[in-house]
């Protein structure tokens, strides 16, 4: 075989420059789609092209190309490009499947790995908090929660944790629906406390359960938001008070409220403005 066969050989056919060409111009167009997923409004052509850092001719003949696919748009009154119905549904379509459970279980067990304590995640189910996944800690006493049980919304972290950023009329039906029972001498029974205490989750971006589920347990959580800034599920870390004191809460929950974030943008959500800041290394 010469030595022009062997350095071929194996190639798919039709490789060589002509398709670094298109990849190149593949990547081109995928930046002008993500820009102008940016802009809702649409972006003129020059405007375009300046961020994309890209020719006028060149940005054009790309848009003109994804026009012809239904990926982005012309508004022929304001003369700007927009994204398409193409576009929506490929980034719809990645919403609809998003698995907020699997996608959490490495974080999960990075929590674990990092604070010793066993990390839950929980979704909303109306008044009650539903518990789908655990990473258990590996201490001799640690806290335990049978996957599919309940906790009180107000009377839990992980429950604190999705009222904080319910919309108020939501919020409202669940108060009037569930009440506000005690749990233990220290759960917020009255909705004065409890508008205080979600006010504060707000502002520091995490839930504190201080002994108000159980007795002699401390409990940090965060919410997962969706695309919308809306509750979509939460993280926690939970231990005896013996080795989550006050003094240790707020460094976990700045931990938690970390991790909660980048599983947040993992899954395509939005972290509201007032939740905090920060962002947790990859697991």
């Amino acid at each position: 075989m010469s030595e022009t066969r062997r350095r071929t050989a194996g190639r798919p056919a039709g490789s060589g420059k002509a398709t670094g060409g298109h990849s190149q111009s593949l990547v081109r167009g995928l930046n002008l789609l993500e820009r102008l997923s940016a802009s809702p409004g649409g972006l003129a052509l020059s405007e375009l092209a300046e961020q994309a850092e890209l020719a006028p001719s060149t940005t054009h003949r790309l848009l003109q190309a994804l026009q012809g696919q239904g990926f982005v748009t012309q508004d022929s009154e304001l003369g700007v490009w927009k994204i398409d119905v193409k576009t929506f549904r490929i980034g719809n379509s990645f919403l609809e499947a998003r698995d907020f459970v699997g996608t959490s279980r490495p974080f999960l067990r990075r929590l674990t790995a990092l604070t010793g304590e066993t990390a839950n995640l929980g979704i909303r189910d109306d008044g009650t908090a539903v518990f789908l996944a655990q990473s258990e800690s590996p201490q001799m006493m640690r806290m335990i929660t049978r996957l599919g049980s309940r906790a009180p919304l107000h009377a839990s972290g992980v429950g604190k944790a999705l009222m904080a950023w319910l919309p108020e009329d939501e919020l409202e039906r669940v108060l009037a629906e569930q009440g506000l029972s005690r749990v233990t001498e220290n759960t917020l029974h009255t909705p004065e406390t409890l508008r205080e205490g979600l006010a504060e989750i707000r502002r520091q971006g995490f839930a504190c359960d201080r002994e108000e589920h159980a007795i002699g347990l401390h409990c940090v959580a965060a919410c997962l938001h969706d695309e919308h800034g809306i509750p979509l599920a939460a993280i926690s870390v939970s231990g005896p008070v013996a080795r989550i004191p006050e003094a240790r809460l707020l460094e976990l929950g700045e931990l938690v409220r970390d991790t909660a974030a980048e599983i947040t943008t993992r899954l395509g959500g939005r972290v509201p403005a007032d939740s905090g800041s920060g962002a947790a290394p990859s697991p």
